[in-house]
């Protein structure tokens, strides 16, 4: 056994330290965009169903409640156009970043098996493949892979490009993995904020035909409900494959918090909470876009999600320091993938007040 250091890869945003320090010594003070982390509040709602089974000592259900199972059916159908879930077949996460890093090693991923993922990718998608002692292939389209995969990761809208994949695309790529046993994971975190494309889920009859085998999808409520602090997700689709993922979730503890599951419920009902949300975000991805295509950058992809896919021709690290010089922090490209070598992307989740502190300083 290996004993100390973890045989990962380095936490890419540890290497923003430098570019970090830089741009908090700006006098109108730092303005970071690195990260999608919220700053708008929780809303009420949320916060009072919290607080409204806060007394209840016990442990909570691995499955969640059923009124939240219920409701993550009821919003899937109403704001996405998803039918024929089973509400047995929801499954809430402790956020969705603990189940991406672990989910190909839970659906039974081992050494000899690959785990594909996008060209430009959240980089937990290669760190779950290699906690399952797995081989990482990258590539947008897996038809193009030499050998069909074990695991088929598919992230619509994209982060960090904020790419959206249309029904046609997912279709064929769902009919091409069924043909070859293939698990499809897609990564649906982003799908309530299309912008300038309308997102659609792999669960959505247009893409899988009514058909759920093989196929799970990934929610989190943290970035349209503000509930990152809260690690708030769930998975569903296949129903044999939840129920495995159920199974040794149980045996592992991973359980979301009784309140949390409340929350969880609120958020999922709460439509004009979403709504108020994506108005803010709206709002802010004007204020920037205009201000960096004014100011020598170029956008590409970006019509869906929380990030600006922005390049200026350079070195994505120069593009760090160049901004980072008036108080901007952003992420590089090369955090996601070898492609990303000419891109930062930009977040929006900043306060307003910042955002426009930002496009002043671009300008």
């Amino acid at each position: 056994m290996k004993r100390g250091g973890t045989g990962l890869p380095d936490f890419p945003w540890d290497s923003l330290a430098e570019p970090t320090a830089r741009a908090k010594s700006h006098p109108g003070g730092l303005v970071d965009l690195s990260v999608g982390t919220p700053v708008d509040p929780v809303p009420g709602s949320i916060r009072a169903a919290l607080a409204s089974v806060s007394e209840i000592p016990g442990y909570p259900t691995t499955h969640g409640t059923p009124e939240l199972r219920a409701a993550a059916v009821e919003a899937l159908n109403r704001r996405h156009g998803i039918a024929g879930v089973d509400p047995a077949a929801v499954l809430p996460t402790i956020g969705s970043k603990e189940l991406v890093a672990w989910l190909p090693r839970l659906l039974g991923a081992e050494p000899g098996d690959t785990v594909a993922i996008p060209e430009l990718a959240y980089p937990t998608y290669e760190v779950g493949a290699l906690l399952a002692g797995a081989s990482v292939v990258r590539g947008d389209d897996p038809r193009g892979l030499a050998e069909p995969p074990a695991v088929l990761w598919l992230n619509s809208p994209s982060n960090p490009t904020g790419r959206v994949l249309g029904a046609e695309a997912l279709r064929g790529i769902v009919e091409w993995a069924r043909e070859r046993d293939v698990l499809v994971v897609s990564d649906e975190c982003y799908l309530a904020l299309g912008w300038d494309a309308d997102p659609v889920s792999i669960l959505h009859p247009s893409v899988c035909g009514g058909r759920l085998d093989n196929l799970l999808a990934v929610h989190s409520l943290s970035k349209s409900a503000n509930l990152a602090s809260y690690r708030a997700g769930f998975v569903t689709g296949d129903p044999e494959l939840v129920a495995g993922l159920l199974a040794v979730r149980k045996h592992a503890g991973m359980i979301v918090p009784r309140p949390v599951q409340e929350a969880m419920t609120a958020a999922l009902t709460d439509d004009d909470a979403l709504a108020l949300q994506r108005e803010r975000y709206a709002r802010r991805r004007l204020v920037l876009q205009k201000a960096l295509q004014d100011n020598g950058f170029r956008i590409d992809h970006s019509e869906a999600g929380l990030y600006l896919w922005a390049t200026r021709g350079e070195d994505a690290w120069q593009t760090v320091a160049w901004l980072s010089e008036r108080g901007i922090l952003v992420a590089p490209g090369t955090f996601y993938g070898p492609r990303g070598g000419e891109h930062v992307r930009v977040a929006l989740t900043a306060t307003d007040e910042r955002i426009e502190a930002a496009a002043e300083r671009l300008s």
